[in-house]
């Protein structure tokens, strides 16, 4: 039977969550806004666009591509919504930061374990590519 406590123990952990992912995306969303009415992302776009083309992506996208490998997802997420992309675009960068995410923590935690560090890297760098280029031809 659901209780008033476990309402008010839910509710409690469910705001507590929001906050913990506000405090990423939030900024994450304002520096990317900010960026995007100067020249950086335009000069990010343009140098990052060939290889973002072979994704079926602009180049601006390679923003959340890195911030999602580099910190999490929800840095990626604030990225995302920053800047204009296609259903088609913000699938295949979720496709491939669910392989690729959170590379330097997981990395780590890989290692502790006693995987080969860059077995793992080549296998979830790997798959990221494969799937983009593949989500890219076929939605």
């Amino acid at each position: 039977m659901i209780t008033a406590n476990t309402i008010k123990r839910g509710a409690k952990n469910g705001l507590n969550t929001v906050i913990e992912l506000a405090k990423v995306i939030i900024p994450v969303y304002f520096v990317v806004t900010i960026l995007k009415h100067t020249q950086v992302l335009d000069y990010i776009a343009t140098i990052f666009e060939p290889l973002m083309k072979g994704f079926g992506l602009p180049g601006e996208a390679a923003v959340p591509l890195v911030l999602g490998n580099v910190l999490n997802i929800y840095a990626a997420i604030g990225a995302i919504t920053s800047i204009t992309l296609s259903a088609k675009q913000i699938t295949i960068i979720a496709v491939m930061l669910s392989f690729s995410h959170t590379l330097p923590v997981e990395t780590a935690v890989s290692k502790k374990v006693g995987v080969s560090v860059a077995l793992v890297l080549v296998i979830r760098i790997g798959l990221a590519i494969i799937s983009g280029l593949v989500l890219n031809l076929v939605i």
